[in-house]
């Protein structure tokens, strides 16, 4: 008699876990940065400083306090759930795309508006932006209906969130409007990558449908 092979586990089991690994992790780095008197937030990322680039790195995983890691808490659970949905491959590479792209942009113009002010940028929100850019647009380059509706329920639930990448609303510090903005073209890339496969399938089947020169 053979065995049948182990039921594979379902994708939203495998995400949901994975994201809320994450957040757990975010939880227990700030209270390691609360009992060492806020000594890791100094390695965010500080703008065009070359001892700044280590920041890229660790930033989006530092926050200020507990209220910017609560702030951030929800629409990392949501958007991040939302984004592993889409296979953990393309999560994984997502993520990493909107982590190195968008800090090192980050490290570039976040000195921009500071009003002359020390910056360092730290906090998971360049990530979240990243997240919801990706989920926005992502359906409408696969095609999918159902990512579609997603980007519409996200863009209704999240899209005001979006004003925080406006250097208008956001000046002197503060806010990263710098690390949202940065985010946010980081998930637009990742999901112009990612939707590859799709698009170059919709060519296919369009070039097939053409007609062949006349005889």
């Amino acid at each position: 008699m053979t065995e049948s092979p182990p039921a594979k586990t379902p994708a939203w089991k495998v995400g949901g876990a994975t994201i809320l690994t994450f957040v757990a992790l975010l939880y227990l780095i700030e209270i390691i940065d609360q009992l060492t008197g806020h000594s890791l937030d100094r390695n965010g990322i500080q703008p065009l400083e070359a001892d700044g680039l280590k920041g890229i790195l660790f930033a989006p995983l530092l926050h200020a306090d507990w209220a910017h890691l609560l702030a951030n808490t929800v629409p990392a659970l949501v958007l991040g759930f939302l984004v592993t949905l889409a296979g953990m491959s393309r999560f994984v590479w997502a993520t990493a795309i909107i982590w190195i792209v968008g800090g090192l942009g980050t490290w570039l113009i976040g000195d921009i508006g500071s009003c002359r002010m020390e910056t360092i940028h730290i906090g998971a929100s360049g990530l979240i932006f990243g997240w919801l850019a990706f989920l926005l647009v992502f359906g409408w380059l696969t095609r999918h209906i159902w990512w579609i509706i997603t980007s519409l329920v996200v863009l209704f639930v999240y899209g005001g969130i979006l004003l925080g990448a406006l250097p208008v609303l956001n000046r002197c510090g503060g806010v990263s409007w710098q690390g949202h903005l940065c985010g946010a073209i980081a998930g637009l890339l990742a999901a112009y990558w990612l939707s590859g496969p799709e698009r170059e399938a919709r060519a296919r089947r369009k070039a097939d449908r053409l007609p062949g020169p006349a005889a």
